[in-house]
């Protein structure tokens, strides 16, 4: 099996394209927001447009949840795609759905900017933040059991040559999800340093902490650095504690945030005695 991705910013008009690039590089099998998608049928996933937040659907988008990364690796195993198409917004993130549906290495990516104008991809972008639309490449009857009560438009998509005839290629769906009626969500560093000094402390070896730093790194994708460093109480196992402290801050800052928690380097600075 052949694996070709299709990258570029959100928003910049993928899964409109999907189709079109498809046809041209004989793609038979289409991986677009956690759908499994083949002759313009969903064959198999969850879609992450019906999450209620932008968060789980990016979490949904990449297969973390392992049901829903093992149904569609069950679908490709029996469907067997000559070639596959995965839409991501970064080679990072098509690399994290190979690895989590264990498909072969990515062998072509094809970038937004080489398919589409400058003009194209900033009205896509307008279209997204102005009027919350997204693109599903599979007709609009295929969405209706799934996306009952979401505003669902249909498009169809043709495919045209220099001297040829137009030829229709199939359907494509407009939907609005949930999570495009409210807006931006921001978590600020002030929000995920609570989260941590209170988890830390939960452990009553751990009487406080100091500063602690949150770092990004330049593709988010890969997630949040924690640093911080913490008082221990005297004649406690050093070791233990702050690996315990280290796993239940990156739970649950992954469970409170959504965010993806790279590392946490826990210094300790201070011993107290009473």
């Amino acid at each position: 099996m052949d694996v070709i991705a299709l990258v570029g910013s959100s928003g910049t008009g993928k899964s409109h394209r999907a189709l079109i690039v498809a046809h041209e590089n004989n793609v038979d099998g289409i991986i677009d927001d956690g759908l499994l998608i083949k002759n313009s049928k969903i064959i198999a996933g969850y879609s992450a447009k019906k999450e209620p937040s932008k968060i789980r659907a990016v979490k949904r988008a990449i297969f973390m949840d392992q049901d829903h990364a093992s149904e569609v690796r069950e679908a490709i195993t029996a469907i067997k795609p000559n070639r596959l198409l995965i839409l991501g917004t970064s080679v990072n993130m098509v690399e994290k759905i190979i690895e989590a549906l264990n498909l072969p290495p990515l062998g072509k990516v094809i970038k937004i900017e080489d398919i589409a104008t400058k003009a194209e991809i900033a009205k896509a972008r307008e279209s997204r933040l102005k009027e919350g639309k997204h693109i599903i490449p599979v007709p609009t009857i295929e969405l209706k059991p799934h996306f009952s009560g979401y505003l669902i438009d249909p498009l169809e998509i043709f495919f045209r040559k220099p001297q040829t005839k137009r030829r229709k290629l199939g359907e494509k769906s407009i939907v609005r999800p949930t999570f495009s009626y409210y807006g931006k969500l921001l978590i600020s560093d002030a929000a995920i340093a609570a989260i941590v000094d209170y988890v830390a402390t939960s452990d009553l070896a751990i009487p406080r902490t100091g500063p602690i730093n949150i770092k990004y790194s330049r593709d988010r994708e890969k997630g949040i650095s924690i640093s911080m460093d913490v008082t221990i109480k005297y004649g406690q196992p050093l070791r233990e504690i702050l690996y315990n402290a280290q796993l239940r801050v990156k739970n649950m800052v992954e469970y409170m945030t959504g965010m993806t928690v790279k590392e946490v380097n826990i210094e300790v600075k201070r011993l107290s005695i009473n």
